[in-house]
């Protein structure tokens, strides 16, 4: 039997296209797999080094090979997207997997556990109906607006809204019946979304590091029970490794010694990136002297306040890196 360095999978709902290597690093093993066939594949290999790109379905895949004893190392796609071919298909997207897990500095992404990643979905379909309450909200007020029918901005205006839709003689049947749908449709999710945060709530309050993150200005309950589930601090070297995956440091485009930076680079969590500025927001509007650090005053004197709440942001995000990974309490600083 071939004995393979590594096997790189590149996943799909039906079929795997795998890549392997032996020691030579020669390719000798290029094929497709059934969805039905992949784990009784493995099955007969011996212990060998599975790479396969970060995503959601891939962490069952994961734990599914580690209980086979493989060892499995999740590469970031954008870490992939460089070492891929010209002329994209499945069979290059594995040969430049297997190509992104050989180097030596990559920087792989953990294993979730089933409850960890059963936790963190929970946030995501909160997220999706927060969305959906977004758009029916818009649509409300579009159709309404055709009809010469307007509110304030706000959850008053909105019922405001709702109830003259309902009482206006003039409008059309139809129009009436149609923003009586999109009026259902609303409190329908408004009720789960309402059931969904006593869920969650209570999941922060199990959570002692949640409840620990919870401690720091500008981080409430949502932020912290996202911030104890869906990142690893462990996987980070420093804080700044966190900022900076988390989206809150520069974007750097520096050659010939002369060093360019520009605005944030927005990678990574974009809903832990807006959590986090949001609440440096809510700090920053009361901010007053005695009641917060000099050094967030002293921004604030020298930079717009959108500018210090990512500042701001960042300082929090290192904190909490900090306290992940020490264990410590909140300490609020000397001057605060």
């Amino acid at each position: 039997m071939t004995e393979f360095t590594r096997i790189a999978v590149d996943t799909s709902k039906h079929v795997f296209t795998l890549h392997g290597i032996d020691l030579k690093g020669s390719a000798v093993l290029r094929r497709n797999l059934r969805r039905a066939g992949f784990v009784e594949f493995f099955k007969k290999l011996p212990a060998t080094q599975i790479a396969m790109e970060a995503c959601g379905g891939s962490y069952h895949w994961a734990r599914e090979l580690q209980a086979l004893g493989h060892e499995v190392r999740l590469v970031p796609p954008q870490y992939v997207k460089p070492f891929v071919k010209r002329g994209k298909n499945d069979r290059n997207d594995a040969e430049a997997i297997c190509t992104a897990a050989g180097q030596a500095d990559m920087a792989y992404v953990p294993v979730k556990s089933a409850e960890l990643q059963a936790g963190a979905m929970l946030l995501s379909v909160r997220e999706w109906l927060t969305r959906q309450r977004t758009q029916l909200v818009n649509a409300l007020r579009g159709h309404a607006s055709e009809f010469g029918l307007v509110a304030a901005k706000g959850e008053a205006g909105l019922r405001a809204l709702i109830a003259e839709a309902a009482d206006t003689p003039t409008l059309p049947d139809p129009a009436v019946q149609a923003l009586a749908v999109l009026g259902a449709e609303i409190e329908h999710i408004e009720t789960v979304l309402e059931q969904t945060d006593k869920k969650l709530i209570a999941q922060h309050k199990a959570s002692p590091m949640s409840r620990t993150l919870a401690e720091i200005p500008g981080v409430g309950w949502m932020t912290a029970l996202t911030l104890s589930l869906r990142v690893d601090a462990a996987q980070f070297k420093s804080g700044r490794h966190l900022a900076a995956w988390i989206g809150l440091t520069p974007r750097e485009h520096s050659t010939g010694g002369k060093q360019r930076l520009g605005g944030i680079s927005r990678a990574g969590n974009e809903r832990l990136r807006s959590l986090l500025v949001l609440g440096s927001t809510a700090v920053i509007r009361h901010a007053r002297p005695g009641r917060r650090s000099p050094w967030l005053l002293s921004l604030l004197e020298r930079k717009p306040r959108k500018l210090a709440a990512v500042a701001l942001a960042n300082k929090i995000a290192r904190v909490t890196w900090a306290m992940m990974v020490s264990g410590e309490a909140y300490r609020q600083p000397a001057g605060a």
